[in-house]
């Protein structure tokens, strides 16, 4: 089921067989190559993983097609709660574009899809995060409206 079409793009929740493909596109770079296991089989833990996040409400991982090809993805969570007013917000993660696509306007399509789903859910406030050592993707990310208004900070339990 296609949620959208933006001229030769289509956007649509992923499905388990989407992904080996997901998965390469996470690997597809310096820091996604050391976090991710790409292969084929592709480990359990993806399969898994995907499984969770699709008996959870509101989190949706979104994957974007030209002619047919999965190009680009990212993960759409809706956080509800009570600060400011009780504003519910869409966190935005994940977002990847196949090296073939990237510098040709894709991503600021997927991320103005983004803001518009983040709307139609009723979201007063569209959020995200990038590793401080992606500084290209910090200037895309400002130049579509975002800014640097708070400190990240994340704690690994894996290495604990």
């Amino acid at each position: 089921m296609v949620w959208l079409s933006m001229s030769d793009l289509a956007y649509r929740k992923a499905k388990v067989e989407d992904l080996e493909a997901i998965v390469a596109l996470l690997a597809d770079d310096q820091l996604g190559s050391t976090r991710e296991k790409v292969g084929h089989p592709l480990p359990l833990i993806y399969r898994e993983a995907f499984e969770r996040m699709s008996k959870q409400h509101g989190n949706d991982l979104i994957v974007v097609e030209k002619e047919g090809n999965i190009i680009g993805c990212m993960q759409l969570t809706i956080i509800h709660g009570i600060s400011r007013k009780g504003m519910s917000r869409c966190q935005i993660e994940g977002v990847r574009i196949a090296k073939t696509v990237r510098g040709g306007g894709v991503g600021e399509k997927m991320i103005k899809y983004a803001i518009r789903f983040a709307k139609s859910k009723g979201c007063g406030l569209v959020q995200l995060t990038t590793d401080h050592r992606r500084e290209d993707a910090h200037r895309f990310y400002e130049r579509l409206g975002f800014i640097g208004s708070h400190l990240g900070m994340k704690l690994d339990l894996l290495d604990e």
